[in-house]
């Protein structure tokens, strides 16, 4: 137990009951879609999205804030703000197939192609800007643009203020390959030709975002990653007060692996691998599932080995788009997620 708990146990009692009414562990009346959470970043996190609001409609995104680089990167920089493009590709995500949705998506995903100052920049990332400050308040703000675009869950930002990842880099030089480096940036560090040994974040306490945590413990299911492995899975495991939630949580977590290593971060790893550098990062962890594309696993039995000592059962299945390239198709990874909640615990039928 650690000096969080006390305030864990206070937002435990915030969230709905856990009642034994005969509908489960959750309380929650049978037939009832579960309750999920999402964490990562990026297209990683934005590819887990489409698929788990292709399940249920009681989904959350928490979304890592260390980016500096790009549009959020300028905007952070000139106005102290959460970087906010993490947030607006999982608000994309999350919009409808509809024309309203599909419009809406598009809208805030255009960028600028100017000569002047507005090049480069998001509309989503404005407008997500622009109600910040109008509202003072990120994760009302937020909500309000999710709304806006009918989108099909929320978006959360996982601390309340923004972070510089910091990383121990070897090799990050290649004049001295043998000599470790810290280096700071997430854009540097997404980038870097050297091997990322481990990765911090600063300041190396940050306040977790209370709805945030409070979404975790009244999970039903945890989805971590895929996504990039230090720069945007690992840092939500970084947030003090959010690992506690993760490891205290009733809820079943599943890691959703990469489809391929990512060059430069993560060059060279094993699936196996990720698991390793993430016990690093956070030993008291525990996972029920690692699933992973079939085609993505040359030694399985070593995939195996490495999830069991997080207590976790390796599932495999297709999940890659059939273009060959290293990204996940939505529909198949939909099918995924629902398989793994249907036989992993399930509490009734989800729809």
């Amino acid at each position: 137990m650690t000096s969080r708990t006390p305030r864990l146990s206070r937002l435990r009692r915030l969230t709905p009951g856990r009642g034994e009414d005969g509908a489960g562990r959750s309380g929650r009346r049978r037939g009832a879609a579960p309750k999920v959470v999402a964490l990562g970043g990026g297209q990683g996190l934005s590819a887990s999205l489409a698929a788990l609001r292709r399940i249920t409609g009681d989904l959350t995104a928490v979304v890592t804030v260390a980016d500096d680089g790009g549009s959020s990167g300028r905007l952070r920089e000139e106005l102290g703000v959460l970087p906010p493009g993490d947030l607006r590709k999982a608000l994309a995500a999350l919009c409808g197939d509809d024309d309203w949705g599909q419009t809406w998506a598009r809208v805030i995903q255009h960028r600028f192609q100017s000569e002047g100052d507005l090049h480069g920049h998001a509309v989503g990332n404005l407008l997500i800007v622009a109600l910040w400050e109008q509202l003072g308040d990120p994760v009302q703000a937020l909500d309000l643009v999710g709304r806006l675009l009918g989108a099909q869950g929320r978006v959360l930002p996982m601390s309340a203020v923004p972070l510089e990842l910091q990383a121990l880099v070897k090799g990050h030089d290649p004049d001295r390959p043998e000599d470790v480096d810290t280096v700071r940036g997430q854009a540097t560090v997404a980038l870097t030709p050297g091997e990322v040994l481990s990765v911090q974040v600063v300041p190396s306490d940050p306040p977790a975002v209370p709805e945030a945590v409070a979404a975790v413990l009244d999970a039903d299911w945890v989805v971590l990653g895929p996504g990039s492995w230090f720069s945007s899975v690992i840092p939500h495991l970084l947030v003090p007060e959010l690992l506690d939630a993760l490891v205290e949580t009733k809820a079943r977590r599943v890691l959703s692996l990469n489809l391929a290593p990512q060059p430069g971060e993560t060059e060279g790893f094993s699936p196996q691998r990720h698991l390793e550098v993430l016990a690093r990062h956070a030993p008291k962890l525990a996972l029920d599932v690692v699933l992973a594309d079939e085609a993505a696993v040359p030694d399985r039995e070593s995939l195996a080995d490495a999830a069991k000592r997080f207590g976790a059962a390796v599932e495999l299945a297709p999940v890659a788009r059939q273009d060959g390239s290293p990204k996940h198709d939505p529909e198949l990874l939909a099918a995924a997620y629902d398989r793994i909640f249907r036989m992993h615990g399930r509490i009734g039928p989800w729809r």
